[in-house]
């Protein structure tokens, strides 16, 4: 099938090159030249694990291709999908500019029947304004369908390629069929396809991530209330884990969630219900326990040093807002490296991808340390925010002969507590 992919970002490459791989014919466009450049030699732009093998095969091969021509993507495609940054506007609402159009612009460069496929997180009733744009300017047949992505950062291979669940919200049975044959290469395993109209799969996006975005916040405020009860929230996250109506996952506790994902989806769903006359109380205490978790080290500093922190040297372990990607989109540790910039304190920082970007934003006000052992050196605090592998089994007496005073705030809970206090170090977790 020939596919263009509209918009090279995160999930547009990850979605191309999977397309690619499983014999399609695939054209990648973005307006960024420099980006479609540096996809033409083979690299690319973002980090996800074995991501860059595969887009360099499917190029090599003849499957992939790359260009900054809309006309082009159009005109030699059967099926394109729109795979465009819905970023948030001031008052939380998903800003649908780069969607729309966009849309405007496909609609002048048709050239016979097309199927337009709405990849992007985006409200309810986009796809019906896409349809809407589409009809009023093309001569042409167009079917608009809804197909939201479920990828995560890190894994995002896997989940392209061995989905959960494909989503596909279209009344129109061509459609559905085109898209079918599409994902049966992903789906042999028996992972359902689910069909439903255009709406239903919108909304569907913004309640998987609104859940899984309450639950970490349900278990940072379980966490909290455990400090103070002298609960361990580790063992009530197994408690509770082995509920299979629970489940395992998302139950972690840590210092707020971050990313592209859950924080603008989150605020963005709190609004369409806003201006549909509704209150999503729920939501917005999701969004509020965030905001306040992510300064939920520097509130545990300054109850260890006092409020007066100036001239402090504390080591940040982690900058991106998850292990296995750059991205720092929303991510705690940039909240956290701000409050302790304006208390005076001196910040050293280490991560094992994410610091080109962080550097970006803080330039010479922090100390960028290409090993995790230098950013202790003088230390007197280290908070580990990002649960890189790496960083899970150290050498502490390594840790203990750089830092100036051994107080340890794990901010992801990735180390025992007991046997850190047994190791001569001050130790405070997160609900424990």
């Amino acid at each position: 099938m020939r596919v263009s992919i509209i918009g090279t970002g995160y999930v547009g490459l990850v979605q191309g090159a999977c397309f690619a791989d499983t014999g399609n014919q695939v054209i990648c466009m973005d307006i960024d030249e420099k980006k479609i450049a540096t996809l033409k030699k083979g690299h690319i732009p973002i980090y996800e694990p074995g991501l860059e093998e595969m887009v360099r095969r499917n190029y090599q091969e003849g499957r992939l291709d790359f260009t900054t021509s809309l006309k082009q993507a159009v005109e030699k495609s059967e099926v394109l999908f729109l795979c465009l940054p819905t970023p948030p506007t001031e008052n939380g609402s998903a800003d649908l500019t780069h969607v729309l159009n966009v849309s405007e612009q496909i609609a002048e460069h048709i050239n016979g029947e097309k199927l337009i496929v709405s990849k992007s997180t985006v409200p309810v009733g986009t796809v019906d304004k896409i349809r809407q744009i589409l009809r009023k300017k093309s001569k042409y047949p167009v079917e608009v369908a809804s197909n939201p992505e479920f990828l995560k950062e890190g894994s995002a291979l896997q989940d392209s390629l061995k989905p959960d669940r494909v989503i596909i919200g279209s009344r129109s049975k061509k459609a559905i069929n085109i898209l079918e044959e599409l994902y049966e290469p992903f789906v042999r395993t028996g992972n359902p396809i689910i069909m439903m109209d255009e709406r239903s799969a919108e909304m569907t996006k913004y309640a998987a991530n609104a859940f899984l975005a309450t639950k970490i916040s349900f278990m940072n405020e379980l966490a909290n209330l455990c400090e103070e009860v002298g609960a361990d929230i580790d063992w009530v996250r197994k408690g509770i884990g082995a509920d299979p109506r629970i489940g395992k996952q998302f139950l972690f506790p840590g210092v707020g969630y971050g990313g592209s994902c859950f924080p603008k989806d989150v605020k963005a769903l709190i609004k369409t219900a806003e201006e549909h006359g509704k209150e999503l109380e729920i939501l917005k205490a999701v969004d509020h326990v965030n905001e306040r978790q992510k300064r939920l080290l520097l509130k545990k500093l300054e109850k260890h040093y006092g409020s007066e922190l100036g001239g402090k040297v504390v080591a940040v372990w982690g900058l991106s807002f998850k292990p296995q990607t750059d991205d720092i989109r929303e991510a705690p540790s940039l909240v956290l490296i701000h409050e302790l910039l304006t208390a005076g304190v001196r910040v050293r920082v280490h991560d094992p991808i994410a610091m080109p970007p962080v550097r970006a934003l803080f330039d010479a006000k922090i100390e960028f340390c290409e090993n995790s052992y230098d950013a202790l050196k003088g230390a007197d605090a280290l908070f580990v925010v990002t649960e890189w592998n790496e960083f899970r089994r150290p050498d502490f007496d390594r840790m203990k002969r750089a830092m100036r005073n051994l107080v340890l705030f794990d901010g992801r809970n990735i180390y025992d507590p007991k046997e850190m206090r047994e190791r001569g170090f001050v130790y405070y977790g997160i609900g424990r």
